[in-house]
């Protein structure tokens, strides 16, 4: 999961899924832009679980500022991690990339709202490869109509799949997949390690 996680991210820094998008289009391909790129720019990790942490480590090697949303994270671990933990508010509107890690427990189901969402910055992505009951899907639907210049990149929903009159399927700035960031074909004999 934090392997396909950084990926995501990477790409999403150089806006590699609008770019695709706006590419696909000979009157649009000239006007298609890249991102911030992965110098300096700012990723926001929500919760600081085991994948959390695993992702935080694959991000070192690259200049990001990475912000950590986690109720249990405290101060001084957050220093120990070279984070700044933030509120969920902060998490998404100070970053380009918001990347959902959250358990999925009673706490936190819905957590992630449509102002979430709204609140992020031009050209923004948000990842959930966490699990889709931590998103208000049908609020984040709405803001992700009305701002087409966000992308939201959905390893997981709620229900899972979604139904199939479910409006994720017809926007163009929602890219799912079905639940493939963790382990998988031959991927799997690394478990053993």
């Amino acid at each position: 999961v934090a392997e396909f996680t950084l990926a995501q991210i990477l790409l999403s820094n150089k806006n590699y899924f609008q770019n695709a998008r706006d590419s696909a289009h000979p009157e649009s391909r000239k006007s298609a832009t890249g991102g911030p790129g992965n110098f300096g720019e700012t990723v926001s990790l929500l919760g600081a679980g085991m994948v959390g942490r695993n992702v935080l480590k694959l991000l070192k090697p690259f200049s990001l500022t990475v912000l950590v949303f986690d109720p249990f994270l405290d101060a001084e671990e957050a220093v120990e991690l070279g984070v700044t933990k933030v509120c969920l508010d902060e998490a998404f509107s100070r970053s380009h990339v918001v990347s959902n890690h959250l358990a999925n427990l009673p706490e936190t189901e819905r957590m992630i709202r449509g102002s979430h969402i709204a609140s992020m910055q031009s050209h923004a992505v948000f990842i959930n490869t966490g699990r889709g009951a931590t998103v208000a899907e049908e609020e984040m639907v709405d803001v992700l109509r009305a701002r087409t210049d966000l992308t939201a990149l959905l390893d997981v929903t709620f229900p899972e799949p979604p139904a199939s009159d479910s409006p994720l399927y017809g926007l163009e700035n929602v890219f799912m997949t079905n639940h493939i960031a963790g382990s998988m074909n031959n991927e799997v004999v690394r478990l053993v390690d």
